[in-house]
Protein backbone atom coordinates (compact mmCIF):
# COMPACT_ATOMS: atom_id res chain seq x y z
CA UNK A 1 0.00 0.00 0.00
CA UNK A 2 1.54 3.36 -0.97
CA UNK A 3 2.47 5.56 1.96
CA UNK A 4 0.08 8.57 2.09
CA UNK A 5 1.56 12.05 2.43
CA UNK A 6 2.67 13.10 5.86
CA UNK A 7 -0.08 14.89 7.71
CA UNK A 8 1.94 17.99 8.38
CA UNK A 9 0.70 21.55 7.85
CA UNK A 10 2.71 23.98 5.73
CA UNK A 11 2.26 27.09 7.87
CA UNK A 12 4.72 26.28 10.67
CA UNK A 13 7.33 25.14 8.16
CA UNK A 14 6.99 28.37 6.17
CA UNK A 15 7.40 30.41 9.37
CA UNK A 16 10.45 28.39 10.38
CA UNK A 17 12.15 28.84 7.00
CA UNK A 18 11.30 32.56 7.00
CA UNK A 19 12.96 32.84 10.41
CA UNK A 20 16.08 31.07 9.14
CA UNK A 21 16.22 33.31 6.06
CA UNK A 22 15.78 36.37 8.28
CA UNK A 23 18.76 35.32 10.40
CA UNK A 24 20.87 34.76 7.27
CA UNK A 25 19.86 38.14 5.80
CA UNK A 26 20.64 39.90 9.08
CA UNK A 27 24.03 38.21 9.30
CA UNK A 28 24.93 39.26 5.75
CA UNK A 29 23.93 42.86 6.46
CA UNK A 30 26.10 42.81 9.58
CA UNK A 31 29.11 41.65 7.57
CA UNK A 32 28.65 44.47 5.05
CA UNK A 33 28.39 47.11 7.80
CA UNK A 34 31.41 45.72 9.64
CA UNK A 35 33.50 45.61 6.48
CA UNK A 36 33.11 49.38 6.04
CA UNK A 37 34.27 50.19 9.59
CA UNK A 38 37.81 50.96 10.67
CA UNK A 39 39.35 48.07 12.66
CA UNK A 40 39.12 48.39 16.44
CA UNK A 41 42.12 47.98 18.70
CA UNK A 42 42.28 44.46 20.04
CA UNK A 43 41.83 44.04 23.81
CA UNK A 44 44.59 42.71 26.03
CA UNK A 45 44.98 38.96 26.09
CA UNK A 46 45.62 38.91 29.83
CA UNK A 47 42.89 37.38 31.98
CA UNK A 48 42.26 37.71 35.72
CA UNK A 49 43.30 34.76 37.85
CA UNK A 50 40.37 32.44 38.45
CA UNK A 51 39.77 31.02 41.91
CA UNK A 52 39.87 27.24 41.88
CA UNK A 53 36.98 25.47 43.52
CA UNK A 54 37.74 23.45 46.63
CA UNK A 55 36.41 20.11 47.77
CA UNK A 56 35.86 16.82 45.92
CA UNK A 57 34.37 16.78 42.42
CA UNK A 58 30.77 15.49 42.11
CA UNK A 59 30.39 11.83 41.31
CA UNK A 60 29.31 11.01 37.74
CA UNK A 61 25.80 9.72 37.19
CA UNK A 62 25.33 5.98 37.11
CA UNK A 63 24.15 4.29 33.91
CA UNK A 64 20.68 3.94 35.44
CA UNK A 65 20.51 7.69 36.15
CA UNK A 66 21.99 9.00 32.91
CA UNK A 67 19.65 8.53 29.95
CA UNK A 68 22.45 9.53 27.55
CA UNK A 69 24.12 6.19 28.22
CA UNK A 70 21.30 4.79 26.09
CA UNK A 71 20.57 7.60 23.64
CA UNK A 72 24.20 8.41 22.79
CA UNK A 73 24.74 4.83 21.70
CA UNK A 74 23.21 3.00 18.75
CA UNK A 75 19.74 4.56 18.60
CA UNK A 76 18.50 1.73 16.36
CA UNK A 77 18.73 -0.70 19.28
CA UNK A 78 15.98 1.27 21.05
CA UNK A 79 13.50 0.87 18.19
CA UNK A 80 10.62 -1.57 18.43
CA UNK A 81 11.42 -4.95 16.96
CA UNK A 82 9.52 -6.00 13.86
CA UNK A 83 6.78 -8.48 14.80
CA UNK A 84 6.98 -12.07 13.69
CA UNK A 85 5.52 -12.53 10.23
CA UNK A 86 5.90 -8.84 9.26
CA UNK A 87 7.07 -8.08 5.72
CA UNK A 88 9.02 -5.23 4.13
CA UNK A 89 7.21 -2.06 3.16
CA UNK A 90 6.84 -1.06 -0.47
CA UNK A 91 9.40 1.73 -0.02
CA UNK A 92 11.54 1.03 3.08
CA UNK A 93 12.55 4.00 5.18
CA UNK A 94 16.20 4.98 5.49
CA UNK A 95 19.35 2.92 4.97
CA UNK A 96 20.27 0.24 7.48
CA UNK A 97 17.90 1.73 10.04
CA UNK A 98 19.20 5.31 9.73
CA UNK A 99 17.54 8.31 8.09
CA UNK A 100 19.67 11.38 7.39
CA UNK A 101 18.42 14.96 7.47
CA UNK A 102 17.61 15.10 3.76
CA UNK A 103 15.76 11.80 3.94
CA UNK A 104 13.79 12.90 6.99
CA UNK A 105 12.83 16.16 5.28
CA UNK A 106 11.47 14.13 2.37
CA UNK A 107 8.82 12.64 4.67
CA UNK A 108 7.19 16.07 4.94
CA UNK A 109 4.74 17.52 2.43
CA UNK A 110 7.21 20.35 1.73
CA UNK A 111 10.72 18.83 1.89
CA UNK A 112 12.68 22.02 1.18
CA UNK A 113 10.90 23.91 3.94
CA UNK A 114 11.18 20.95 6.30
CA UNK A 115 14.93 20.87 5.72
CA UNK A 116 15.27 24.44 6.93
CA UNK A 117 12.97 23.78 9.87
CA UNK A 118 14.91 20.72 11.02
CA UNK A 119 18.23 22.55 10.69
CA UNK A 120 16.86 25.31 12.88
CA UNK A 121 15.66 22.76 15.43
CA UNK A 122 19.17 21.26 15.59
CA UNK A 123 18.44 17.86 14.05
CA UNK A 124 21.13 15.38 15.01
CA UNK A 125 20.10 11.98 13.65
CA UNK A 126 17.09 9.70 13.16
CA UNK A 127 16.67 5.94 13.56
CA UNK A 128 13.76 4.31 11.76
CA UNK A 129 11.98 1.03 11.32
CA UNK A 130 8.92 0.07 9.30
CA UNK A 131 6.98 -3.04 8.39
CA UNK A 132 3.80 -4.40 6.83
CA UNK A 133 1.25 -6.61 8.56
CA UNK A 134 -1.24 -7.52 5.85
CA UNK A 135 -2.71 -4.22 4.63
CA UNK A 136 -1.33 -2.28 7.62
CA UNK A 137 1.91 -0.31 7.46
CA UNK A 138 3.73 0.82 10.61
CA UNK A 139 6.47 3.47 10.57
CA UNK A 140 8.46 4.27 13.73
CA UNK A 141 10.91 7.16 14.05
CA UNK A 142 13.26 8.10 16.87
CA UNK A 143 14.56 11.58 16.06
CA UNK A 144 17.36 12.99 18.19
CA UNK A 145 18.20 16.68 18.50
CA UNK A 146 21.36 18.36 19.77
CA UNK A 147 19.32 20.73 21.98
CA UNK A 148 22.09 23.28 22.43
CA UNK A 149 19.94 26.38 21.83
CA UNK A 150 16.48 24.87 21.28
CA UNK A 151 14.40 22.05 22.75
CA UNK A 152 14.06 20.27 19.43
CA UNK A 153 12.35 17.12 20.72
CA UNK A 154 9.67 19.10 22.56
CA UNK A 155 9.16 21.45 19.60
CA UNK A 156 8.75 18.54 17.20
CA UNK A 157 6.12 16.92 19.43
CA UNK A 158 4.14 20.14 19.84
CA UNK A 159 4.30 20.78 16.10
CA UNK A 160 2.85 17.31 15.50
CA UNK A 161 0.06 17.91 18.03
CA UNK A 162 -0.89 21.19 16.38
CA UNK A 163 -1.53 19.62 13.00
CA UNK A 164 -3.01 16.36 14.30
CA UNK A 165 -5.55 18.31 16.37
CA UNK A 166 -6.63 20.18 13.24
CA UNK A 167 -7.64 16.99 11.46
CA UNK A 168 -11.45 16.53 11.32
CA UNK A 169 -13.17 13.46 12.75
CA UNK A 170 -10.26 12.48 14.99
CA UNK A 171 -10.03 10.83 18.42
CA UNK A 172 -7.02 11.34 20.71
CA UNK A 173 -5.72 10.02 24.04
CA UNK A 174 -2.79 10.64 26.38
CA UNK A 175 -0.07 7.99 26.18
CA UNK A 176 0.43 6.46 29.66
CA UNK A 177 3.93 6.74 31.08
CA UNK A 178 4.69 10.01 29.26
CA UNK A 179 4.47 13.59 30.45
CA UNK A 180 2.75 14.93 27.33
CA UNK A 181 2.56 12.14 24.75
CA UNK A 182 -0.60 11.71 22.69
CA UNK A 183 -1.99 9.19 20.23
CA UNK A 184 -4.53 9.87 17.49
CA UNK A 185 -6.85 7.85 15.27
CA UNK A 186 -8.11 9.63 12.16
CA UNK A 187 -11.25 8.19 10.64
CA UNK A 188 -11.34 7.07 7.01
CA UNK A 189 -10.86 9.48 4.13
CA UNK A 190 -9.92 8.96 0.50
CA UNK A 191 -6.52 7.57 1.54
CA UNK A 192 -7.87 5.06 4.08
CA UNK A 193 -7.28 5.07 7.83
CA UNK A 194 -4.41 6.71 9.68
CA UNK A 195 -3.22 6.70 13.29
CA UNK A 196 -0.25 8.48 14.84
CA UNK A 197 1.49 8.88 18.19
CA UNK A 198 4.00 11.47 19.39
CA UNK A 199 6.04 11.80 22.58
CA UNK A 200 9.55 12.64 23.71
CA UNK A 201 12.08 11.62 26.31
CA UNK A 202 15.10 13.85 26.86
CA UNK A 203 16.49 14.81 23.45
CA UNK A 204 14.69 12.04 21.54
CA UNK A 205 11.35 12.60 19.82
CA UNK A 206 9.25 9.54 19.02
CA UNK A 207 6.71 9.45 16.24
CA UNK A 208 4.69 6.46 15.06
CA UNK A 209 2.46 6.35 11.98
CA UNK A 210 0.04 3.57 11.10
CA UNK A 211 -1.74 3.36 7.74
CA UNK A 212 -4.40 0.85 6.76
CA UNK A 213 -7.34 0.30 4.44
CA UNK A 214 -9.21 -1.01 7.51
CA UNK A 215 -10.09 0.79 10.76
CA UNK A 216 -7.20 1.19 13.23
CA UNK A 217 -8.10 0.70 16.87
CA UNK A 218 -7.10 2.80 19.85
CA UNK A 219 -5.57 -0.33 21.38
CA UNK A 220 -3.22 -0.79 18.42
CA UNK A 221 -1.70 2.69 18.34
CA UNK A 222 -1.55 2.92 22.14
CA UNK A 223 0.22 -0.43 22.39
CA UNK A 224 2.87 0.64 19.88
CA UNK A 225 3.38 4.00 21.60
CA UNK A 226 3.63 2.56 25.12
CA UNK A 227 6.05 -0.17 24.13
CA UNK A 228 8.27 2.18 22.16
CA UNK A 229 8.43 4.73 24.97
CA UNK A 230 9.18 1.89 27.38
CA UNK A 231 12.30 1.08 25.35
CA UNK A 232 13.51 4.67 25.86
Amino acid sequence: MPRPPRRRGRTALLIAVAAVLGVVAGTCTGFVVQANRAPDKLPSLSQPTLTQAKGPAPQPLSAAQDHRVKTDGDLRKLLLKKPSGATETLIPLGVDGWLDLAGYAETYTEPDQALGYQNREEFRRAAVTDWMEGSREVDVYLVQYRQEDRLGAVDAMKDAFYYADMEPDTDSWTVPGTADGKAYVHHADDDGYTAEAHAYRGDVYMEIWVYDSKPITKAKIMDLAERQMGRL
